[in-house]
């Protein structure tokens, strides 16, 4: 298996080479050349298997001459070990057709997690084999940057800097980044900045010749493949469960960067019978336009309850438009080009027509938000968090779908990292796990910097280890 970029002028690379690189040399994200696909028999033999061992099964094509079929399974046993669930993402029943997917119990109660763990130890197997030093640069919205940290803090051979938007994260988001005492973490509050910002400089350093002559740069973002990869797993657990490959199903995904309802996509180009996308969004809503009337056009970020989510570039949307226009790097490429010049773009009509085929979209404001939060307490006795909400929401709204498929919400954090919000819209204060109840009692380390690009990358070269 080998990974090509989707501005179409990036050498292909393998999977080893793709998890290191992260971001393509060409601005583009990687791919793999063509999708695997499983048999509706080889689909059905995977039902019923430990979670571990599923993953193992449906990455192992992605994987390729990388790893051998062995040692993935040890790194995905080491990874999902630490979850806290045995099911490691285990489904809820709400009523006759909804459900939901938690995706928060590994260690830091969000779904990055799931394919965090595991691409930690990928860092820690291929840079072994190397003797290379990598430094993570890295922006997060609020949950990428704690499950990343958690996943790398300690490792030999990984230096890591976390760009989060000061006062846009919540105090728990914050923390479970900010607390963490290791000597290869660095956490950057970024004045005046929206997490749009933070990814455009995560973004330009890869492109920095001067910082990519000196240090190896690598991703955590969902820009990562190795990362992506990984969450296409619970698509299949899920769908599993519930009938597949007999029966097809849906899945409702909040969505901010595009990375976790595109592995839904892959999973779909795999052979999973998934009946329908859909890309919940909050009043941020970019990618709801893009899907309804073909208009990606930025905005300016609104500040909301589902801060993981106030996103308006959406990175791994690139993929999607690549996969589904035919897959012309150098046509993506200048369309690329034009929106980071403009931050306008209108989606091609194949781009349009091959989304359509599997994705829908729903926006939420905030009363929408907390109207979810109060049916799920209310009708389920499930509390939820505010971008699970926004899921939530939209999953209700698919009122044409057949009525044979169950719609699958991605809960995608723990209620307890958004107290506030959750407490105002059903009365109820969740608790963080016991495993994590002392967060608040931890000494924050973090640097504030200006939003100025010079600035940060004088500080990621201060404290960086130079490639060797």
């Amino acid at each position: 298996m080998d990974y090509v970029s989707t501005r179409g002028s990036a050498p292909a690379l393998d999977f080893a080479g793709v998890t290191l690189a992260g971001l393509a040399s060409d601005g583009g994200l990687y791919v793999p050349r063509e999708w695997p696909r499983f048999s509706e028999a080889e689909i059905a033999a995977l039902a019923g298997l430990p979670y571990a061992r599923l993953a193992q099964k449906v990455m192992q094509p992605f994987v390729g001459d990388s790893l051998a079929p062995e040692r993935l399974l040890d790194l995905c046993e080491t990874a999902y070990g630490r979850f806290a669930h045995a099911a490691v993402t285990p489904l809820k029943q709400l009523d006759e057709r909804q459900w939901l997917l938690e995706l928060f119990h590994g260690p830091t109660l969000a779904f990055k997690d799931v394919a965090l763990q595991l691409l930690g130890l990928l860092f820690e197997e291929f840079l072994g084999r190397t003797g290379q030093n990598l430094t993570i640069v890295g922006a997060t919205s609020g949950d990428t940057g704690s499950a990343a940290i958690d996943a790398v803090a300690g490792r030999d051979g990984v230096d890591i800097f976390m760009l989060h938007p000061k006062g846009r994260v919540s105090d728990v988001q914050r923390r479970q980044m900010t607390t963490v005492r290791a000597p290869n973490v660095h956490n950057i509050a970024v004045r005046d900045a929206d997490f749009d910002a933070c990814q455009a400089m995560v973004k330009r350093m890869f492109g920095d010749a001067a910082m990519t002559g000196r240090f190896a740069i690598g991703a955590v973002n969902s820009i990562n493949w190795a990362r992506l990869m990984a969450q296409v797993v619970y698509y299949f657990a899920a769908a599993l469960q519930l009938g597949a490959p007999r029966r097809k199903v849906a899945f409702s995904v909040p969505t901010g960067n595009f990375g976790d309802v595109f592995a839904g996509y892959v999973a779909a180009q795999m052979g999973l019978p998934i009946e329908r996308l859909v890309v919940a969004t909050n009043v941020n809503d970019i990618l709801h336009r893009a899907l309804t009337s073909g208009d990606y056009s930025a905005h300016g970020v609104e500040p909301t309850i589902a801060p993981s989510m106030d996103i308006q570039v959406s990175s791994n949307f690139e993929r999607l438009l690549f996969d589904v226009g035919g897959r012309d790097g150098r046509a993506l490429a200048a369309q690329m080009a034009g929106f980071e010049a403009t931050k306008a773009m209108q989606l091609t009509n194949a781009q349009r027509e091959g989304a359509a085929a599997l994705f829908r979209s729903a926006r939420a404001d905030a009363g929408e938000m907390a109207q979810a939060m109060r049916w799920a307490c209310e009708a389920a006795g499930e509390v939820i968090d505010p971008h699970t909400a926004c899921g939530l929401h939209a999953a209700r709204a698919q009122h044409d779908l057949p009525p044979e498929v169950p719609v699958v919400t991605l809960a995608t954090a723990h209620p307890a990292k958004f107290v506030d919000a959750v407490e105002r819209a059903t009365g109820q204060r969740p608790s963080l796990p016991s495993r994590v109840g002392d967060l608040f009692e931890r000494e924050e380390l973090l640097v504030e910097l200006s939003g100025d690009y010079a600035a940060i990358a004088a500080y990621v070269a201060e404290h960086a280890t130079p490639k060797v």
